[in-house]
């Protein structure tokens, strides 16, 4: 079979990012310096600069890729804002989300139902939590270590000083718990302040912000969704040969629901430019399985049914932090005999990145998670900069492979796509 004919000269990539607090020009400088090293590895040729119009923060890329010259303009959708606001600063705030968010998930069945998913993800949505029980339970001992110790040490004065009797109870008491619930506050805090190796806070935000409304979108999110969608209609009349949306991790969820809108409200819409949907590292049943997450099923549902699009998933197994392999219009209960979306298949981080980078960084799951935005040494069927900068619409670059089954594409959510 002869190879597709290039067919994109001018592309428009969103870029939705996942539950991040950090500004835009983090994934410029990311794209920018790995686009570098891709091209070098892979010997084609890619120039990134700041764009030069006013508006949303975004950047150009040309590249010089099959011997075709291709002009991307890419720009990234923010909601950091929201993230940031999302963060509570207070440590006894956190430890609340922890009961009620594990409370959500527990009572409405969504952690058993997780559960049967591969384990990885599984293990990252319980680290948190079970991060932050064991960061009270060394603060509690560490209180009653220095309580213990000043009582042994103090408790004779005590007596000679209060009296005998009873009162040796009383002082020593004091001694025990005058500095108790201090040192409680100064571990909890030093632990807090490791956070950005720890990362125990900043998931428990993160699945909070989810499960806050039970799989409903919060308002302010979903005014900020509404007008990503607005800013997409738009590109999609003006002359480029495809847009392509980038959904990562939490981002993948909002990108169906945006898309999924955009063709609801324009369902004759022309064959060009191409609208493509490229999720990376999902973990989309985080939410979708919560019991309230009706429009994002229902938006799952269309968006595996439409001509109109072209969707494809790339996760990897060595991505603690997504669901691997798992499709996730199958694993939420949503497929129908009409489903022909998305195209599941895994970047492979264990023979697309050389032995001893992937030595270094099988165990580093944070920085794996964003591997999909990066350079491979030995890429195979995934090349994020051939992808956004190069000739090929995301349908003709995957046109000849086979659906790759998921590992898990069975229904195992109870709910459906229909709301109550």
């Amino acid at each position: 079979m002869s190879a597709p004919q290039p067919s994109v000269r001018r592309r428009k990539v969103f870029y939705i990012p996942g539950y991040d607090p950090f500004p835009a020009r983090r994934y410029r400088e990311l794209y920018r310096s790995e686009g570098a090293r891709q091209a070098k590895i892979s010997g084609y040729g890619l120039h990134v600069e700041a764009s030069g119009h006013d508006g949303p923060y975004g950047w150009h890329a040309a590249g010089l890729i099959d011997d075709t010259r291709v002009s991307a303009d890419i720009e990234v959708l923010l909601w950091s804002d929201i993230v940031r606001d999302s963060m509570s600063n207070s440590i006894l705030a956190t430890y609340w989300q922890l009961l009620r968010t594990s409370w959500t998930y527990i009572a409405s069945g969504t952690l058993r139902r997780l559960a049967v998913l591969p384990k990885g993800p599984l293990v990252a949505a319980l680290y948190p939590i079970g991060v932050l029980i064991l960061q009270l339970l060394a603060a509690l001992l560490a209180a009653h270590l220095v309580g213990w110790a000043l009582s042994t040490l103090f408790g004779a004065a005590t007596l000679w000083a209060i009296g005998p009797g009873v009162l040796l109870n009383w002082g020593t008491s004091l001694l025990y718990w005058t500095p108790f619930f201090a040192i409680i506050v100064l571990v909890l805090r030093w632990f807090k302040a490791q956070d950005r190796r720890i990362y125990a806070y900043y998931l428990m935000h993160d699945y909070a912000f989810s499960a806050s409304r039970k799989g409903a979108t919060p308002p302010a999110l979903q005014t900020r969704m509404d007008a990503f969608r607005g800013t997409i209609a738009t590109a999609l009349l003006q002359d480029y040969d495809e847009v392509l949306v980038v959904g990562h991790s939490s981002g993948a969820h909002l990108a169906v629901s945006i898309l999924a809108d955009i063709l609801r409200d324009a369902p004759d819409r022309p064959a060009r430019p191409a609208l493509s949907f490229l999720s990376l590292g999902h973990v989309i049943p985080m939410v979708s399985f919560l019991p309230d997450a009706w429009a994002l099923r229902a938006d799952l549902q269309l968006l595996s049914e439409r001509d109109e699009i072209v969707w494809v998933d790339v996760t990897a197994q060595g991505d603690g932090c997504c669901f691997a392999l798992c499709d996730p219009v199958g694993v939420s209960g949503v497929a129908t005999r009409d489903k022909q979306w998305p195209l599941v298949f895994s970047a492979q981080f264990s023979r697309t990145l050389a032995p001893e980078r992937w030595t270094a960084l099988r165990r580093k799951y944070f920085k794996l998670h964003f591997q999909y935005l990066c350079a491979f040494e030995q890429p195979l069927d995934y090349d994020y900069f051939r992808i956004t900068a190069g000739p090929l619409t995301l349908g003709q670059r995957y046109a000849t492979r086979a659906p790759s089954p998921s590992r898990i594409d069975v229904p195992v959510s109870k709910y459906t796509n229909t709301a109550p």
